[in-house]
């Protein structure tokens, strides 16, 4: 009985993404020397490289949001799809904003250029005679449209020589190509239209300029980065706020009684700190003097305030309350439960989601499939179109390339992913990468464990009765045997009799008997406690006690027999309590349609009674950890989707073999490693909330693939003109321009929502 229990933990790790450095031939603006942060050198996988290929411990670090095995230690642009990079671990400091920057200044002066420029080329249409005729007019055109088509879309062409070179067609491949067309088209057609057959003249014998087109695009485009790095700049908000939690200073308590302020960085660990009241709790430890309620809810989501005294362990980046509290510093920098945090996310967000394989796979003919389309819809209206064909097959062309937008498609899966986690980490959810977050959606069956997930996980005594009704005098003999027993249950009965202010006598000559409970000998006596049939063994009769047992096994409590001598002596009951939330939060997760499931290795009557008092769907009582297992297994292959909530440590085993292992987390003992997904706080109510912060997840993914699949599949039939023969329309390149910028921005729009969803 009083075996101490035996902990085995798992932590499962991944392999960093192999990592890509980038050469910074993008032609951004980079602010070098800004980026570096004091601090531990980041893990290799994770550190930035110099031009000479050696690691810059410190640095910060840059990825994709679409390719996050890409590294860079600077700004600039993927090499993959040519997106802006940012910051692989965000940082309390502000965030580099230089691209943003970058594209704001081409975009405000792009604008300036391009307006005047749609008005000079609109006006005859509107029936205003301008001065500038013929090739006066043409050169007009192309000074005002050479700043926005040079300097303006400098970063555009950079990108599509990029991908060129390192054969990576993306999304800048389409937009270089269509605007170079178009602006060496114009180009010559300004200096030497003579050279142009009548296929390319219009009725008056003019070559057509699409320099208004072409710089129009260019100033949509950069409106459209301009949203997307301002709306990409608030999906990691969340993580944001979690590092601006942490205190910057702290108060050391000197061994002569002296106070000093001190920065945190200097915090040591052993060191004795002060918290006054309002202050935040520097560091992770343990409390050593005084009393106070502390706000942890910016950790845990929770927002009562958890009573602290002497002994509790407190949270680095939490608030003190009205009290004092002299705390000893346990962990300390990247130990410490904020950073660990911080860490698991950022870590999180940069996962890629199974449902992300479609996207990927599209993503691969994606480009070539569009450059296909565009030669076919110039070969076609060459062919077959009205005058001037040529004229039109070329619009049509650069439309066909402008419209299509791969970075929709892209960004519809990690861009929800990201909000998710960090919306996640704010409510006490933590997931351990993307496949956690889409795993959890299809959860229909919640394994959990008693003690420490539906229970406080800190056994009481709740009942002593003595045969000869002297209870205290049992207990003292009880608690004499328990005394040197590790177990909970053990602890719980000593706790109880020094609660009662008993004087324990020692006990000699002890004994466990695997299973079925323990012996001593105390003043003389032999005592026994165990189960029914320890006191079989005994030849201890308990019938007079055992109606009493089953009342309060009933009840849930956990009954031990007691045996002086061989005789029945009484009984004690050790209970553990059912926490305040487990009702609500079970009644949430069967509100959600989750089938729940309790696995304890307790009694099958103190089980049943647990159970029935929480509406619990079904119990699988006595069993070891191996035996969890083969109940998930059972469950699995009945086509179940099995979640399992334990505390990440002696449940390891079934978490491991659920297809989602939650942990339930108690402060800075946490097992971040051992599942898919951790709960800062040990509260089943959690659980629902990642279930459904889960499943709005999907929705939101789920929402943006049918966009961005939809506005592809749309719009490139619109752009190739295939309506015309039936209504004459055509898709003015200016306006695939508009289309595709904000395409990527709907997109990251979307996944924002997340930010506010109800869960």
């Amino acid at each position: 009985m009083s075996q101490p229990q035996e902990h085995g933990g798992h932590a499962a790790r991944h392999a960093p993404p192999p990592v890509q450095d980038v050469s910074h031939d993008d032609g951004h603006d980079h602010a070098h020397g800004a980026h570096a942060r004091a601090g531990a050198a980041a893990p290799p996988e994770h550190r930035a490289h110099a031009g000479d290929g050696t690691a810059v411990p410190g640095a910060v670090v840059y990825t994709c949001p679409m390719h996050p095995e890409v590294r860079a230690d600077r700004p600039g642009a993927c090499p993959i799809c040519g997106m802006a990079l940012e910051p692989l671990r965000p940082t309390a400091a502000p965030a580099d904003d230089a691209e943003l920057r970058s594209m704001t200044r081409r975009l405000w002066s792009s604008a300036l250029f391009a307006l005047p420029l749609l008005i000079l080329t609109m006006s005859p249409m509107v029936g205003i005679a301008l001065p500038l005729v013929g090739r006066a007019r043409a050169f007009a055109e192309l000074a005002i449209a050479a700043p926005v088509l040079t300097w303006g879309a400098w970063p555009f062409y950079l990108r599509f020589v990029a991908s060129l070179r390192r054969r990576s067609l993306n999304m800048w491949t389409l937009i270089g190509l269509g605007v170079i067309v178009a602006f060496t088209f114009s180009v010559v057609a300004a200096i030497a239209p003579g050279i142009f057959p009548d296929a390319f003249r219009d009725d008056h014998g003019e070559v057509g300029l699409y320099f208004e087109s072409a710089a129009v695009i260019v100033t949509l485009v950069l409106l459209g980065q301009v949203l997307e790095l301002r709306a990409r700049g608030r999906t990691g908000a969340a993580l944001q706020q979690l590092l601006g939690l942490a205190a910057t200073r702290a108060r050391r308590v000197e061994e002569d009684g002296r106070e000093i302020d001190i920065e945190l960085a200097e915090v040591q660990v052993g060191d004795r700190l002060r918290i006054r009241p309002g202050d935040k709790v520097p560091v992770d430890g343990v409390v050593e003097d005084g009393a106070s309620a502390v706000d942890e809810s910016m950790l845990t989501g929770e927002p009562m305030p958890v009573t602290k005294a002497v002994g509790d362990r407190v949270v680095g980046a939490t608030i003190n309350g009205s009290g004092t509290l002299v705390m000893r510093a346990e962990a300390v920098g990247a130990e410490t439960m904020l950073a660990r945090i911080v860490e698991l996310v950022a870590r999180a967000q940069r996962s890629r989601a199974p449902i992300q394989r479609l996207a990927d796979r599209v993503a691969g003919w994606f480009v070539p499939a569009v450059v296909a389309c565009a030669i076919a819809t110039f070969a076609v209206w060459a062919a077959v179109g009205p005058d001037p064909r040529l004229a039109h097959a070329l619009i049509n062309a650069i439309a066909v390339l402008i419209i299509a937008c791969p970075c929709a498609l892209g960004l519809a899966t990690p861009i929800s992913v990201m909000v998710a986690v960090g919306r996640g980490a704010s409510l006490g959810v933590l997931f351990r990468d993307a496949q956690a977050v889409e795993r959890l959606e299809q959860v229909d069956t919640l394994f959990v464990d008693k003690t420490g997930t539906l229970t406080e996980g800190k056994p009481t005594l709740s009942e002593v009765i003595a045969a000869d009704d002297d209870d205290d005098a049992l207990l003292r003999l009880a608690a004499a045997v328990e005394r040197g027993s590790e177990h909970p249950l053990a602890q719980a009965i000593v706790a109880g009799a020094e609660a009662r202010e008993l004087d324990l006598p020692a006990a000699t000559d002890f004994a466990a008997t695997t299973g079925k409970g323990v012996a001593a000998a105390v003043e003389g006596q032999r005592v026994a406690l165990g189960n029914l049939a320890h006191m079989h063994d005994l030849g201890a009769d308990v019938a007079a006690l055992r109606d009493r047992a089953d009342a309060l096994r009933g009840e849930g409590a956990t009954v031990m027999y007691v045996a002086v001598d061989g005789r029945a002596a009484g009984l004690v009951a050790v209970a553990d309590p059912i926490k305040a939330s487990t009702s609500d939060a079970l009644q949430a997760l069967h509100d959600a349609g989750i089938r729940v499931v309790m696995v304890t290795g307790d009694s099958q009557r103190t089980a049943d009674a647990v159970a029935r008092r929480l509406g619990i769907d079904d119990v699988v009582a006595e069993v070891l950890p191996a035996a969890k297992v083969a109940a998930i297994e059972d469950a699995q292959r009945h086509g179940r989707v099995v979640a399992m909530a334990g505390d990440g440590i002696n449940d390891a085993p079934a978490l491991a073999q659920a297809d989602v292992g939650i942990a339930m987390g108690t402060g800075t003992d946490v097992a971040m490693e051992s599942a898919g997904v951790t709960l800062v706080r040990g509260d089943l109510r959690a659980i629902a909330r990642a279930v459904r912060l889960s499943r709005a997840t999907m929705r939101n993914i789920k929402q943006n693939l049918f966009f961005a699949f939809v506005y592809n599949a749309a719009g490139i039939p619109l752009a190739a003109g295939v309506l015309y023969p039936v209504t004459g329309w055509l898709l003015s390149p200016m306006i695939a321009a508009l289309a595709m910028s904000f395409s990527s921005v709907s997109v990251i729009g979307n996944a924002l929502r997340l930010r506010r969803a109800q869960v």
